[in-house]
């Protein structure tokens, strides 16, 4: 049986890949990509109060519904990037819209709560291949030590996507109803369906032999399993707690378009500390940049937890796309780098574990939620929130004084090209 390629580290992009003329044009397809699965994802958040009064049920079982979406988006990464490996990365984020597609309208016609659920898990599951898919595609066309600036820029476009869907969502929904806003990423997917046809696949060798081989390598590194530790635990902190910014304004009177605007600040800052951070790479070290953004985390809930107010979820939300711009893309740029023989593994088990975190955020802040203590919740995340950044910054700094030397080394990671056009 042919090696696998995942395994043997065999994976080679031809030398021109990332220096090509249509470099910009690729990562743009990659940020559509990118853009479109958030705003699907961080849609629901300025709607749960809505849909529990159309649909005539409580704020827990409605965020049950987003704890759904959360779980089914983080279990469905790993599928994913075994399949990615197998047909291929463009491929595989083709496949995954059409089931989201149907996802869309399902959430759009759902008489009912259950029905609802059903068509958010499965749009949350399909659309779940998208970021991670584009990562990968970044880890297999640009080299390890210019690879953080178009991870930063997929991530500046995940972060655009936040900021249209809270604040947009909320607007739409007072404006039409909740089910239009399930319908514009429907249709938003089915158009990125055709956009992505014009985006080539990288140039792999076919994988072949146990799938789970390269899942398996993952989990037998070390560091690997701090990498991932920290998504989940970020997953909590971040995502989960994120999800009630808006809940907390509309149980003080916000309407679902104020809440939205306020706490689309998230995706306002992850966007504009984004291009600090591109401008930072190379110049400060990742343990740096992680401890920029853990104090960035611990200050964001630190407003909300002392009084919840228009201004304090502002802040909150600003701050926490800060903490998004420094503390994850150094989290996200590490899973690319931790075992890069199994690189689309790695990502894929990244994504799960803090998505999986973001459903258990979730679901474990919804009866304070639902109980309208919402200043409870947000100082239970602020004392998370200190010991994840101090381990993180900790974790990173020794990563890279144990690691050998040749792997910090330009162009010592087979990846092949070299650094794409700023």
């Amino acid at each position: 049986m042919p090696p696998d390629r995942a395994e043997t580290g065999s994976a080679a992009v031809a030398p021109e890949t990332a220096a090509a003329p249509d470099a910009n044009r690729r990562l743009r397809l990659l940020q559509l990509a990118a853009l479109t699965s958030t705003c699907d994802r961080f849609s629901l958040a300025p709607l749960l109060v809505l849909i529990g009064i159309d649909l005539g049920a409580s704020l827990a079982a409605v965020a049950a519904v987003a704890s759904g979406y959360f779980l089914a988006y983080g279990l469905m990464q790993p599928v994913w990037g075994l399949l990615s490996d197998r047909i291929g990365r463009v491929r595989v984020m083709r496949v995954a819209l059409l089931g989201a597609m149907l996802g869309g309208v399902g959430s759009v016609l759902a008489p009912n709560l259950a029905v609802l659920g059903v068509g958010r898990v499965l749009a949350g599951g399909c659309f779940a291949a998208l970021i991670p898919a584009s990562l990968v595609y970044v880890g297999d066309t640009w080299p390890a030590q210019v690879r953080q600036r178009p991870l930063s820029d997929v991530l500046a476009a995940s972060a655009l996507g936040t900021a249209m869907a809270t604040a947009g969502a909320g607007l739409l929904a007072d404006l039409v109803s909740w089910r239009a806003v399930f319908a514009v990423t429907a249709v938003a997917g089915g158009a990125l369906w055709f956009a992505l046809a014009r985006l080539p696949e990288p140039d792999l060798e076919p994988v072949t032999g146990n799938p789970l081989r390269p899942v398996g390598r993952v989990l037998r590194t070390r560091w690997a399993w701090m990498v991932l530790l920290l998504g989940f635990v970020e997953g909590i902190v971040v995502l989960g707690a994120l999800t009630y910014l808006a809940p907390a304004l509309q149980s003080l009177g916000s309407s679902a378009a104020v809440a939205g605007l306020v706490s689309g600040g998230f995706g306002v800052g992850a966007l504009l500390f984004s291009r600090v951070v591109r401008l930072l790479v190379g110049r400060v070290s990742p343990a740096g940049l992680a401890g920029i953004g853990g104090g960035f985390l611990a200050a964001a809930w630190a407003a909300p937890a002392i009084t919840v107010n228009v201004p304090a979820v502002l802040i909150a939300g600003l701050l926490l796309g800060g903490s998004w711009a420094f503390l994850h893309s150094t989290l996200q740029s590490w899973a690319t780098d931790v075992v890069p023989q199994a690189r689309a593994a790695a990502v894929a088990l990244f994504a799960a574990v803090l998505f999986f975190g973001s459903s258990v955020g979730t679901a474990v802040a919804a009866p304070a939620a639902d109980a309208g203590a919402f200043g409870l919740l947000f100082r239970t995340a602020l004392v998370v929130a200190v010991p994840l950044a101090v381990v993180a910054v900790l974790a990173r700094a020794r990563y890279d004084r144990r690691r050998p030397r040749a792997a910090t080394e330009p162009g010592a990671e087979n990846t092949g090209g070299s650094p794409p056009p700023a």
